[in-house]
């Protein structure tokens, strides 16, 4: 029997169906019936309709549910129904409150650059979530707030097959997105795309790829460097050993590699596959790195214990360390890579934060 291919079809966040199901509830209120479908607007813009279930109003109260399809890159996250309910508040105006419901997971440790105490859903997909629900609530909010409550029936048991529990989020998965969009990263089709699009680089004479691991980074090295042409960016996912290989393969000279604390940690540990859910990362590099920057042992072993990237960031930057850190991760990723691939090509890292901000450019020449 043939195997089945897979495909590159894309899929919806966790955070994209969320907010659709917030917005839907928030119709109900305002209607009186919670429409069986829903255009949300996604982060990036693109506005998608989604079909919505369990609608129902109740006085000052809607329910709705939506189902979260992952695309061709289906994880614990696949079919899972993300679920919001809206309710009217009268002691302000104005005011949308999200909370986390059944199912969400709670921030337990600093680091992931959320409260303490409060549920996993990260900054994109909570100002999406909140653009939604007031698009929607229109001259509502003028004599009353909303509270937006979100849940995932049996997140609690999705989050046993995820890493949530090494960054302190427990009691359920995180809502999360960058763009509302899945892109199927795993699969043979990507990983054959990245491959093609240094092909394609190569074959047009450029000397220059530039590798990055998902839509934020790209945008940001694309900021950094202007002059390159369109085909020497490539989103290259989890794919970097195949990209490398290829870039080897196809003899261009210059690599330069575009991404935030997290995925470059994992790069510089060595892993050359650095999706989230296949390695984590090793806050044991991250406390080296801090002490031979002159961290002092205590704030070292402190990152050692935490499992978070981001966390040695906030702990380096309060002592004034925080430049010479990234700096050092940088050298460290170039060291690794110049061990796997010997005097194969020049290599520049651009490292970036969730906002896009620069934070570190470092370069080495190993040929």
């Amino acid at each position: 029997m043939e195997k089945k291919t897979k495909g590159t079809r894309k899929g919806f966040t966790t955070g994209a169906c969320s907010a659709a199901a917030a917005k839907a509830a928030t119709l109900g209120l305002v209607l009186g019936e919670v429409p069986e479908e829903v255009e949300c607007e996604l982060p990036n813009g693109q506005r998608v309709r989604f079909a919505v279930g369990e609608g129902h109003c109740q006085g000052e109260q809607a329910h709705a549910m939506v189902i979260k399809d992952a695309g061709d890159d289906p994880d614990v996250t696949d079919k899972a129904p993300l679920t919001a309910d809206v309710r009217l508040l009268h002691d302000s105006t104005g005011q949308v409150q999200l909370k986390g419901g059944t199912g969400v997971g709670i921030v337990t440790l600093q680091g992931l650059g959320l409260e303490v105490g409060g549920p996993a859903i990260n900054p994109v997909p909570r100002r999406n979530i909140e653009y939604n629900v007031r698009t929607a609530a229109g001259s509502l909010l003028e004599r009353a707030s909303l509270e937006v409550t979100l849940s995932v029936p049996g997140g609690e048991e999705m989050a046993k097959k995820t890493l949530n529990y090494r960054l302190g989020i427990i009691g359920g998965i995180s809502i999360l997105g960058t763009t509302g969009i899945v892109h199927p990263y795993s699969t043979a089709a990507f990983r054959a795309s990245v491959i093609q699009g240094i092909e394609v680089a190569a074959n047009q004479g450029q000397h220059t790829v530039v590798l990055t691991t998902g839509g934020r980074t790209e945008k940001f090295v694309i900021g950094e460097l202007p002059q390159l042409a369109p085909a020497c960016f490539v989103q290259m996912g989890d794919f970097l050993q195949y990209a490398l290989d290829t870039v080897v393969r196809c003899g261009i000279p210059h690599v330069v590699i575009g991404g935030m604390v997290g995925k470059l940690t994992k790069i510089a540990q060595g892993e050359t596959i650095t999706h989230a859910n296949r390695s984590a990362v090793d806050t044991d590099l991250l406390a080296e790195l801090a002490a031979d920057v002159g961290a002092p042992a205590e704030v070292c072993e402190d990152i050692r214990r935490s499992e978070m990237a981001r966390y040695a960031s906030e702990r380096m930057e309060a002592l004034g360390l925080i430049t010479a850190f990234y700096q050092a991760l940088g050298h460290r990723v170039i060291r690794t890579l110049f061990e796997r691939y010997p005097g194969r090509f020049s290599l520049r890292i651009l490292m970036c934060d969730f906002e896009g901000n620069k934070l570190a450019e470092v370069c080495g020449d190993d040929g």
